[in-house]
């Protein structure tokens, strides 16, 4: 199994490197403006990483998504989950509360979603943003598959392509069963 992993510029990146690496063959990263497309080509799956700023200002993932999106896993960690919502047609609210280096609570809302499989139905995760997903003018194409306590949209899967997101982040040390987390979706 080979997987690529697109580096928005994160802090986090080479933690989920790290973690990804246990549970594939090879790993390739490569920053968002420095992207190879033949490695990604022969990649079986594709993780887009979280980073700073807003969705919008990384437009070289919605290529990615309408070349692969049909024939590959992909998934998106906090930026990256933004984005798949932002592409489908979702928005973004800004937080009252800013939310970084805290670990909140995560409940599966979805308990057929494989990311979650084998994970408590609530869990402590590691959240880093400003922004999430609003439930206003949610695209009907994805379905929400876990919150928070005050109902922040925290995972998102598409119904149909295999494409899924998460806004906490599985790779902090603060995210109770990340690493399987991650190895769920890997072996999916």
């Amino acid at each position: 199994m080979r997987i690529a992993i697109i580096d928005n510029y994160d802090s986090f990146t080479y933690n989920l490197v790290h973690i990804v690496e246990q549970f594939c063959d090879e790993v390739i990263t490569m920053r968002n403006d420095k992207l190879d497309w033949q490695q990604i080509e022969h990649s079986d799956k594709i993780i887009f990483s979280p980073g700073p700023g807003l969705p919008s200002e990384v437009k070289v993932m919605a290529e990615i998504i309408e070349r692969y999106s049909k024939e590959k896993a992909i998934l998106g960690v906090c930026l990256g989950m933004q984005f798949i919502a932002e592409y489908y047609g979702g928005s973004l609210l800004n937080l009252k509360e800013i939310i970084h280096g805290i670990p909140k609570e995560t409940i599966v809302t979805d308990k057929n979603e494989i990311l979650f499989s084998e994970v408590p139905n609530s869990f402590k995760s590691g959240r880093y943003h400003s922004w999430a997903v609003s439930r206003n003018n949610f695209p009907k194409c994805l379905k929400i598959t876990a919150t928070d306590e005050s109902n922040c949209i925290m995972a998102i899967r598409h119904k149909e392509l295999n494409l899924c997101g998460v806004q906490f982040h599985p790779e902090s040390i603060m995210t109770e069963n990340g690493k399987k987390i991650i190895q769920n979706w890997i072996l999916s």
